[in-house]
């Protein structure tokens, strides 16, 4: 499966960027005055090739969640127990990403791809609220200061969980696909990911996650710089490195990414996690930044070398660091809107007015 997704990811259409870039300078308004949606949108009809490109709707996020055998080595306060507890609270509906997700009118899919303890059963739950995807590799990845993560077939399986996600969500008629994840002490190999992937050193890759002490956070760079020393990942084997560094939700995430690129479908990326996955995913195929659109900056310093290496600039900038897919959320209606000005605005000649 990852090879065959791999071999449909293509380049952006150019002939469908060069009809938006002539759209957008024949629309009534200044050329440029929207700035950072102008080039959205043009690239957004080079993945569609077509302009204008579809309008991004029925919009879906997928929450992967897993554990991570680095929480032994005291990365964060918070008690592994808790990803289980959050799936209990997406799926009935009471957590951040459902409020945002309820206004934006999207669904809300949560894929346990290695969550470590057993998953809470709410009764009580709406059966047309968010579903509940089983697809457990393993329960919770290894300690990466001790062992690799994960083997090269786990971490395979989980790449491949993201990209049967993606098609299944797309199959069932969504326009675009939003990043989400949950697993307690996931900022540790995102941090490891990121330094991988851009060189960066793990001190400017880490982050302090749900807000540890220094202390925590100390002990955090020297759990990620342990673990590079260690494996000495290959950034230009991205399998090797979400095996030896990464988490299964990294994995399902980029798996996710390669998935909607391939199916020419945007994925609008979400905080530090996703972004560290993001960059899997351009390992594997570079030609996937073409479907990637960051929704927000995240105050994590590691998002910014990640988004800086993969070239995208947020949308959003809004100090917000809870993942989920909150930021993605509340930056879709920008995606939305660069689209629907293609669609709607009338040109010059239609509308009677002069230009300058």
């Amino acid at each position: 499966m990852l090879e065959s997704t791999l071999a449909a990811i293509r380049p952006l259409d150019e002939a469908a960027m060069a009809a938006a870039r002539e759209l957008q300078g024949r629309l009534t308004k200044p050329a440029g005055s929207l700035g950072a949606l102008e080039p959205l949108s043009v690239r957004l009809a080079g993945l569609a090739g077509t302009c204008p490109p579809p309008l991004p709707e029925r919009a879906a996020v997928a929450i992967f969640a897993g554990d991570h055998g680095v929480h032994a080595q005291g990365v964060t306060p918070w008690p592994q127990e808790v990803t289980a507890q959050m799936i209990g609270n997406f799926l009935a509906g009471g957590a951040v990403v459902n409020a945002f997700a309820r206004q934006a009118g999207a669904s809300v899919t949560v894929v346990d791809v290695g969550v470590a303890t057993p998953l809470p059963v709410d009764p009580t739950a709406d059966p047309a609220g968010p579903r509940l995807v089983a697809a457990n590799v393993r329960p919770g990845t290894r300690d990466l200061t001790v062992t690799a993560a994960l083997t090269r077939d786990e971490a395979r399986a989980a790449v491949e969980t993201g990209i049967r996600v993606a098609g299944d969500l797309v199959d069932a008629g969504a326009g675009i696909l939003l990043t989400g994840d949950m697993g307690i002490g996931n900022t540790t190999p995102a941090a490891a990911l990121i330094a991988a992937f851009t060189g960066v050193d793990p001190a400017a890759a880490t982050g302090r996650g749900t807000g540890v002490d220094d202390e925590t956070y100390d002990r955090k760079v020297g759990v990620v710089r342990a673990a590079l020393d260690r494996h000495a990942p290959d950034p230009a084997d991205p399998l090797g490195v979400l095996a030896s560094v990464g988490g299964l939700e990294h994995a399902a995430l980029a798996g996710l990414v390669l998935g909607a690129a391939a199916r020419r479908v945007p994925v609008l990326l979400d905080g530090v996690i996703a972004v560290s996955a993001a960059l899997a995913a351009a390992a594997f195929a570079p030609d996937a930044v073409g479907a990637m659109v960051a929704g927000h900056r995240s105050a994590e310093p590691g998002a910014t070398a990640a988004l800086r290496h993969l070239g995208l600039d947020p949308l959003i900038d809004l100090g917000l660091r809870l993942g989920e897919g909150t930021g993605a959320l509340l930056a879709l209606p920008v995606v939305t809107g660069a689209v629907r000005v293609l669609h709607e605005v009338a040109t010059f000649d239609s509308a009677g007015v002069a230009e300058k």
